[in-house]
């Protein structure tokens, strides 16, 4: 009896053990590292008939993906072989306390110089879907770009249909000048740069353009399968429509955000923002153009061209015709408000909406254009965009290190909460400047109070849509509107209940939109409109959010190999 005891008790021990090791590797599994070398190199390029050097990463464009799941821990090292200094941003990725892994160049790091390496290290927690990482400098993030797919933890289903297979769609622009003399000869005769001559799907044109059969990038399908479709807008200043020929989709996620699914002919998405769809493969075998388009309802001068991509069912030959899809005018802003209508957080038990009920603080920021004198320019003026009146200048030192490292005279925390002139802001064009001021200023707010942020359009020279990022956080859209923003009425029909999520936000032409976040991520978080024209010309700021009195709840120390200036 006693060796059969001893049997049993020996046996319980090795079940203990094999347990306790099968858990250690389910947490293994789960929480992985996941390491990546992007090396920045300079590689030639052709597109529609001209060649030239761009900036890559691996010689790739677009870049590479990133896969990672839910809760791992990821490390980019990231080697500078091109004679521009380089940051990378992680866009979407909350960096919880961990700014020195967010990437915009001078707000949390200096940026990596040539012949220098920095490795981005940071944990991927309670996010799952796609997301995107991008250059923060200059506009180097014209080439330089590239998906985040985060799978969710293992085990995990996604709250809709299982797609057979998923295409990762990048959107972006094709100038055949480089992009970096483009933007400076604009700065240098104070004019708008020259827009781009193409969009691009996944880095190609697509077969509408000259030279540009064999960049056309192509989806094979078969029929009665459902795919899942993770689009990515990368343009540097164009808000895009994009359609399948003959095939509807259902939006699921945007931002990395589950959605309550709806379907739809066509999406619209901001520059910044991601967006998931499902397509069924239900239609007659054959080949249909995928297509992407510019949304401009402002009277603005933009490329309206289409770059197309194809969707073609499994055994269908390429000599057959594609069909093309349709695509909501260029200034159809009935669609635009109609589309982000349908947004709406999936608010589910797994997956809820935690919007701040209670505010702490609110704000209201206008958005504005103006001319500065430049004796230099063409016209002898230049133009600025601001945030109440204030148009941010780039610091010399990092925000984050100087708040980190107590440095004193690098910026001001006196942003105002709200503009200094009261005015009909989407009223007759007003050219008149307002007293637009310069300077590198701030928001101090503290850990973990609620903030509301009203963002109002103005028509300081001219009205536009205004795409506007947050770094660290995600929000909720509680409300927009055309027109001026009424508080007296308008915050009586906010959605509280299942307003969207996201990162990147659309202020409509002529109005305003109502955000809602809480301020629970301490360092230092950039905000900015992600039209790349705008946020040189100033429209940006950044939060300076407070240390919290728990132990957990602080900026954590600097990498070793942080860049310095």
């Amino acid at each position: 009896m006693a060796a059969g005891m001893d049997f049993i008790s020996s046996h319980k021990s090795l079940l203990v053990i094999l347990f306790g090791f099968l858990g250690l590797f389910s947490f293994t599994v789960e929480a992985a590292t996941k390491k990546y070398q992007f090396d920045i190199q300079v590689k030639n390029v052709s597109r529609l008939c001209h060649a030239k050097p761009i900036v890559t990463v691996n010689g790739r464009f677009p870049g590479p993906t990133i896969y990672v799941r839910e809760g791992d821990r990821v490390q980019v090292n990231v080697t500078n072989h091109a004679k521009y200094n380089m940051s990378i941003h992680w866009h979407g990725i909350k960096q919880y306390r961990n700014g020195w892994a967010d990437g915009p160049a001078y707000i949390t790091q200096c940026p990596i110089q040539t012949g220098s390496s920095y490795t981005y290290d940071f944990n991927v927690t309670g996010q799952r879907g796609t997301l995107w990482w991008h250059a923060h400098i200059l506009w180097l993030r014209a080439t330089v770009y590239g998906a985040i797919v985060i799978m969710p933890k293992p085990g995990t289903p996604f709250p809709f249909p299982q797609p057979a297979r998923e295409f990762e769609i990048l959107l972006g622009e094709w100038w055949h000048n480089d992009v970096e003399a483009v933007e400076t000869q604009g700065n240098q005769m104070g004019l708008p740069p020259n827009m781009s001559d193409a969009h691009t799907i996944n880095g190609k044109p697509g077969p509408l353009f000259p030279c540009s059969e064999k960049h056309t990038y192509a989806m094979e399908v078969e029929q009665g399968k459902t795919y899942l479709l993770r689009i990515i807008n990368a343009a540097l200043d164009d808000e895009l429509f994009f359609a399948i020929a003959g095939h509807n989709m259902t939006v699921v996620e945007v931002d990395a955000v589950y959605t309550k699914p709806f379907t739809t002919q066509a999406i619209l998405i901001a520059p910044g923002q991601t967006t998931n769809v499902l397509v069924k493969a239900n239609q007659v075998a054959g080949r249909y153009f995928v297509a992407t388009r510019t949304f401009m309802d402002a009277p603005i001068p933009v490329d309206s061209k289409s770059a197309t991509a194809i969707f073609q069912y499994k055994g269908i030959p390429n000599t057959v015709l594609p069909f093309l899809p349709f695509l909501p005018a260029a200034n159809d802003t009935r669609f635009a408000l109609s589309y982000n209508k349908k947004l709406r957080s999936l608010n589910s038990p797994l997956y809820p909406a935690n919007v701040p009920l209670q505010v702490d603080r609110k704000l209201f920021y206008t958005i504005g254009l103006a001319k500065n004198s430049c004796p230099t320019c063409v016209n002898g003026t230049r133009l600025l965009a601001s945030l109440n009146n204030v148009s941010f200048v780039m610091p010399q030192t990092a925000l984050l290190q100087a708040h980190y490292f107590n440095i004193k005279g690098v910026y001001r925390t006196d942003f105002p909460d709200k503009p200094s002139t009261t005015f009909n802001y989407t009223g007759a064009p007003l050219t008149a400047n307002l007293g637009t001021l310069t300077g590198t200023r701030i928001s101090k707010v503290p850990f973990n109070s609620t903030v509301e942020l009203v963002l109002q359009d103005t028509n300081l020279l001219t009205v536009e849509s205004h795409p506007f990022h947050l770094h660290g956080y995600n929000f909720f859209v509680v409300g927009t509107g055309i027109g001026n923003f009424n508080p007296a009425k308008d915050p009586a029909k906010y959605n509280l209940v299942d307003p969207i999520e996201r990162n990147t936000v659309g202020v409509p032409t002529g109005g305003w939109t109502a955000i809602r976040f809480r301020a629970d991520n301490p360092g230092v978080w950039f905000m900015h409109c992600h039209l790349e024209l705008h946020t040189g010309w100033g429209l940006k700021t950044a939060f300076l959010v407070e240390d919290g009195p728990g132990q957990d709840q602080s900026v954590v120390p600097p990498p070793k190999d942080l860049p310095t200036c």
